[in-house]
């Protein structure tokens, strides 16, 4: 009703319909909304007025003869409207989209259809954020809300304060628990074992991004393959609007079949349905869009990427004396440096001297990094050297001990000093600055000759240019010779830096990273920023150039151009991704120009995502996988849905827990808990001890023999390296299928036993010792920082492998790092040749070796197996025991 309060001045206000009206000399004007905020109630010592702001120019008014009963009423009023006001507009989308969301819930559980991230965000796109509503009223407008605003606002207010997202979820649960219900034969029978009902909830969970994390031999197939099926069954999308993608073209082979077969079975259509590879589907994409489909440069297409690599070296070596010495320089000098002056793992030992550091081309050992490319330039160069050489006169006092120079050159009679200082003059430990003036002063108090280096120098070439120099003053020729017949530590052979530039090229293109993409990130880690990394792309990018234009000079792309090209094509053209579902297998495995690519074809709202994979089987990113796209996978594609598959069809339960709790070390994954399907229990995981290396074939041959004669079955002799297969003997067994392959070979394939028959420490041991070289971080996505991260899911890849057994063969005091942490879990036995249980002791000191039995000079004690790295020693006790 409306409401009139009029003064004795001559004014009148009327409220009505959220408005005041003011009628004053025949005047009238209106307020309405926050203009309201314009008259506000004020005391003045005369009695009580109201006070109108201008909306203009024009003076303010003063309303003299105010009742005070009335003054509450006409506050509360302007209050009233001006709440209103900053809450009508909101508060009527809130009132619409809630009956359009109330309604799209209440549909879709009627008719089981899932609720889609995207359905449901279209409907609550724009509306404002509860909080951000109340921060627009005053804490007076919010305490008398309740009474400014109708039931029907009121609900719409309270509305905008839900967990949307959450009431979408629970709707989908119902839906989910109906679906199940009544799709319960076709779950039965839609592959040729019912699904799990971990697996039919992926199946139903028909939202927009679904990202299933799927355990090693769950079935992840059988959830792509059903996902076909229910989309077609359900009237989701028709055959031709389904793509698949896989890793190579045997997996999509296999998936197109299976589907296939499947979607016969249960007499739904399946022409247009493609399964194919990134590869295969991004030249066809090409081809669509542009009218001719780009051809695969011949050496990418048939593997011998490197070998172009080498050929386009060679031909730059030959045609560039600059490119020549530098590719020289960076293989013999820089190809194993740290970086750092305290130098890296040492690599050498000398009994002789009791040295422990790094091996050098003329077969010495050295102490520092420093010293060793120091003796390896000499040596490149014919310098006559001798390292660590007495000094011919007695300078011994109480302070100093011999003193013998870090190098001697006897034919010109000069001694150097090579300093381990860096850039900034600062050395690596206190008191170093004191020895060097002491050892100045030695020269020059007996008149010696002395030639000094510096670490930083050294490390950035110009320090071998001033040394060259210095030598060379003192009658020394310099003969340079690369090709110089090396007797000691082997150089970074022309093969290996290919393959190294070949793997930097990978990344590179697969990330379409530019030079001024590389320079900002080495401008954001300046511990990278090296004359050493200069080094390297100043060479990369010769070499990128040519590659180029090989291309282009047989009008051809390689796999990363292609999928770069592909991507930006839908891109420009969204009416290229036809496709309502996209699959895609083995997620973890996900390139950035794949998922580039996969990104592109979701087109907008109405598409659907399947990922479907495993973080602990992540073993490519050599190769320019990123499993980041999967663990930060909403970031990537946008808000997802994560399901799991944690039942395993192919292990036993013991398998599962050994290689569960081994790859769990590792705390940046994805955490699952995985069930066998068949039960608890199974047969522990054997490690068996060898006593030397060459024992291991015939081990292994022992392990085969007593299988074929315990036993049916296949086996899957797993290698780290290809060279393993010499472990494996010829001989065929009764009843056995053996099998060998390398680990990376065997993921997606299982046998009944699995044996791994060299899981040693070192350089080609598992895991490998090769470190990544630092350079391949400019541009290799960034791993999860834990230790032998990537050959950790490797091992659990072959632990998980086996239907029955796994046996681990390792040789006693080389046992690898692994083996040692298998040592620790209660479901490992450990035994001998024999079969007996052997008790293994892990050294107290680096936790990372065994203690052996060896002798010295005061007879026999145990000492730490990755020794010279490690010296800890123990006692050998009358009894056989050991003690610190």
């Amino acid at each position: 009703m409306p409401r009139t309060w009029s003064g004795n001045s001559g004014w009148a206000l009327t409220y009505a319909r959220d408005r005041l009206t003011l009628a004053v000399d025949g005047a009238v004007e209106e307020l309405v909304g926050a203009d309201a905020a314009r008259l506000r109630v004020a005391r003045r010592w005369n009695g009580t007025c109201l006070v109108l702001e201008p909306a203009d120019d024009a003076p303010r008014r003063r309303l003299t003869g105010v009742d005070p009963r009335d003054a509450r009423e006409i506050r509360a009023a302007v209050t009233r409207i001006v709440t209103r006001g900053k809450l009508r507009d909101a508060l009527a989308l809130a009132a619409h989209r809630e009956q359009v969301f109330h309604r799209l819930l209440a549909t879709r559980v009627r008719k089981q259809r899932w609720i889609a991230h995207d359905d449901a965000a279209t409907i609550l796109a724009g509306l404002p954020r509860h909080a951000d509503l109340l921060a627009l009223l005053s804490p007076a407008e919010r305490a008398d809300l309740p009474r400014h605003l109708s039931a029907d606002e009121q609900r719409a207010l309270a509305f905008l304060a839900q967990d949307h997202l959450a009431r979408v979820g629970a709707a989908n649960d119902e839906i989910l628990r109906r679906e199940l219900i009544a799709g319960r034969e076709f779950f039965a029978r839609v592959e040729r074992s019912p699904l799990t009902a971990e697996q039919a909830r992926a199946v139903v969970s028909y939202d927009n991004r679904v990202r299933v994390i799927a355990a090693a031999g769950s079935g992840k197939t059988s959830v792509m393959v059903a996902r076909a099926a229910y989309a077609l069954r359900r009237g989701l999308t028709s055959p031709d609007r389904i793509l698949m993608l896989a890793f190579n073209a045997d997996a999509a082979r296999e998936l197109q079949e299976r589907v296939d077969a499947r979607l016969d079975a249960l007499g739904l259509p399946h022409d247009g349905l493609r399964a194919a590879t990134f590869h295969s589907f991004g030249l066809s994409l090409i081809a669509e869009a542009t009218g001719r489909r780009p051809a695969i440069a011949p050496w990418v297409e048939s593997g011998t990427d490197v070998e172009k690599v080498q050929e386009i070296v060679d031909r730059l070596r030959d045609s560039d004396l600059g490119f020549r010495f530098r590719w020289d320089l960076f293989r013999l000098l820089y190809g194993k440096v740290s970086g750092a002056p305290d130098g890296g793992d040492h690599d050498s030992y000398d009994p002789a001297t009791g040295v422990s550091g790094f091996a050098t081309y003329r077969g010495e050992t050295v102490r520092s990094e420093g010293e060793r490319l120091v003796a390896d330039w000499l040596f490149l160069n014919g310098v006559d050297y001798r390292y660590e050489h007495p000094y011919p006169h007695n300078v011994a006092d109480r302070a100093h001990g011999r003193y013998v120079a870090d190098f001697y050159y006897p034919d010109a009679d000069v001694w150097h000093e090579h300093w381990a200082l860096r850039a900034d003059g600062t050395a690596p430990f206190r008191g170093y600055a004191e020895a060097m003036a002491w050892k100045r002063r030695v020269h020059a108090t007996h008149g010696t000759a002395l030639i000094e280096t510096e670490w930083h120098a050294i490390l950035d070439h110009t320090g071998f240019e001033a040394l060259a120099r210095d030598l060379e003053s003192h009658g020394l020729t310099l003969d340079w010779n690369p090709d110089r017949p090396i007797p000691g530590a082997e150089p970074l052979e022309h093969e290996r830096l290919a393959r190294l530039v070949r793997t930097f090229m990978t990344h590179v293109r697969s990330g379409a990273l530019t030079r001024s993409a590389l320079e900002e990130r080495l401008a954001s880690t300046p511990a990278l920023d090296t004359p050493r990394t200069r080094l390297f792309l100043e060479l990369y990018w010769r070499i990128h150039e040519r590659w180029q234009e090989e291309l282009a000079a047989i009008d051809a792309v390689d796999f990363d151009d292609m999928l770069r090209r592909a991507a930006e094509l839908v891109e420009r053209d969204p009416g290229l991704a036809r496709w309502d579902l996209v699959m895609v297998d083995e997620f973890q495995d996900t390139s950035r120009a794949r998922a580039r690519l996969t990104r592109a074809l979701l087109r907008g709202r109405g598409t659907h995502l399947l990922a479907v994979g495993d973080d602990w089987q992540a073993v490519n990113r050599f190769a320019g996988a990123d499993l980041s796209v999967m663990t930060g996978f909403s970031a990537f594609f946008g808000l997802a849905l994560t399901r799991r598959l944690q039942t395993t069809f192919r292990t036993s339960q013991t398998v599962a827990d050994v290689s569960s709790r081994f790859v769990s070390r590792n705390p940046a994954q994805i955490t699952k808990t995985v069930r066998a399907a068949r039960g608890p229990g199974g047969a522990p995981v054997a490690v068996v001890r060898v006593e030397r290396h060459d024992a291991l074939a015939g081990a292994v041959e022992a392990h085969l023999r007593r299988l074929a004669r315990e036993s049916r079955g296949t086996v899957d002799v797993l290698g780290r390296y290809g060279f393993d297969r010499k472990l494996v003997p010829t001989v065929q067994l009764p009843g056995l299928d053996v099998r060998f392959r390398t680990v990376h070979r065997s993921k997606g394939l299982e046998a009944d036993h699995v044996i791994m028959p060299n899981v040693t420490t070192g350089r080609y041991g598992f895991p490998s010792s090769i470190v990544d070289d630092p350079v391949l971080t400019l541009a290799m996505s960034a791993d999860d920082g834990h230790r032998h991260s990537e050959e950790r899911r490797l091992f659990y890849v072959a632990l998980t492998r086996a239907r029955q057994t796994v046996t681990v063969f390792t040789v006693a005091g080389r046992e690898s790092p692994f083996v040692l942490e298998l040592l620790e879990d209660p479901d490992v036995e450990v035994r001998g040749t024999s079969g007996e249980a052997e008790e293994v002791r892990v050294c107290a000191g680096c936790g990372e070796g065994t203690l052996v039995r060896r002798s010295g000079r005061h007879g026999d004690f145990y000492g730490c197996s990755t020794f010279p790295r490690c010296r800890e020693t123990a006692r050998v006790q009358p009894a056989g025991g050991t003690s610190r």
